[in-house]
């Protein structure tokens, strides 16, 4: 029987600014270490939600690999093919945040353990187990290795039928976006969901209205483009129309790992074939959950959590 998604890429510890508006080059107080990476935050929200998945990824023989692999391993992760690299350290990055809602990161990663993902880790028959494989743009930028692993991946299960999805995710932090924009192409035309950040999505496109660079990027491949908003919603633009989601209403306390969140949700109500109404109100709880706990891995817990949610929250915010 085939599992439902796999993911791979960069997997590391984050460690936050306490306090807003401390830049890194102040000393100050900062919290963690947090499980964290986009493609980790993701599959660990997937598995959350009951869905059988597994990651493709590279941690250190240290306390930081241990929280990691356990914290996937505890929440139904399939972990059997994160290695444990001898010569690295654990990825880690260092975050702040603006009073603005911004953020500014320090990334140790290429030469880190998460930099080491290889297309020798990607096995074909393991790749092919799976209904859908979700590729983050900032696994593309960590290095050379990642980037074609990620490549090979996506070519595998694209050749085996299987959903192909993708989140932009840009970090100009680690490659320069005129590059990230062209190492993204051919993972885009690879993709039937692309699902990006209004800025992500104008980035790629040079168009800023939402709906407009949505259609760009359809126009790449993808049947259908997700233009994340934040608290102010999403936009789905697919060759046929567009339907506007949006957001539920709640106080924010931690954006980090939303995107990634909503992502994981958006492919379970695909995979379970839901229309896709039905699929943006659930990716939109999920991501609404989200920003409301602290840590960028924690997230719902359950399916349940986001029914409930549904059922007994109701209200949204106006666009």
């Amino acid at each position: 029987m085939c599992s439902d998604v796999v993911s791979l890429g960069e997997i590391l510890v984050e460690i936050m600014r306490k306090d807003l508006d401390v830049p890194h080059n102040v000393p100050g107080v900062y919290l963690g270490p947090y499980p964290s990476g986009a493609p980790a935050i993701f599959i660990d929200a997937a598995a959350n939600l009951h869905l059988n998945v597994g990651f493709i990824g590279v941690v250190g023989r240290d306390e930081f690999g241990d929280l990691l692999i356990d914290r996937l391993k505890s929440d139904g992760v399939d972990i059997r093919h994160v290695r444990i690299s001898e010569g690295y350290t654990t990825g880690t990055t260092f975050v702040m945040y603006y009073s603005s809602g911004t953020r500014k990161f320090i990334f140790h990663l290429r030469h880190s353990a998460a930099g080491q993902l290889s297309p020798e880790n990607v096995k074909e028959d393991y790749i092919k187990n799976f209904r859908a494989i979700h590729i983050m743009g900032s696994s593309l930028a960590v290095s050379e290795s990642s980037l074609k692993a990620c490549y090979k991946a996506a070519k595998i299960a694209k050749e085996s039928d299987a959903i192909v999805s993708f989140d932009p995710n840009l970090r100009p932090e680690l490659l320069d976006i005129e590059i990230i924009r062209e190492i993204c192409r051919p993972i885009i035309e690879l993709s039937q969901l692309i699902l990006p950040s209004s800025e992500e999505a104008k980035t790629l496109t040079g168009v800023s209205d939402p709906i407009r660079a949505g259609k760009k990027l359809v126009d790449m491949g993808p049947e259908i483009a997700v233009i994340k908003m934040g608290a102010e919603g999403a936009f789905a633009v697919t060759r046929e129309g567009k339907f506007f989601e949006p957001s539920f209403d709640v106080v924010e306390v931690d954006p980090t790992g939303a995107g990634d969140v909503y992502d994981a949700a958006f492919i379970y109500g695909f995979l379970k074939d839901w229309p896709l109404s039905r699929i943006m109100e659930f990716a939109s709880a999920t991501g609404a959950i989200k920003v409301t706990k602290f840590g960028p891995m924690n997230g719902p817990k359950s399916l349940k959590e986001v029914e409930d949610f549904i059922k007994n929250t109701g209200k949204k915010a106006t666009r």
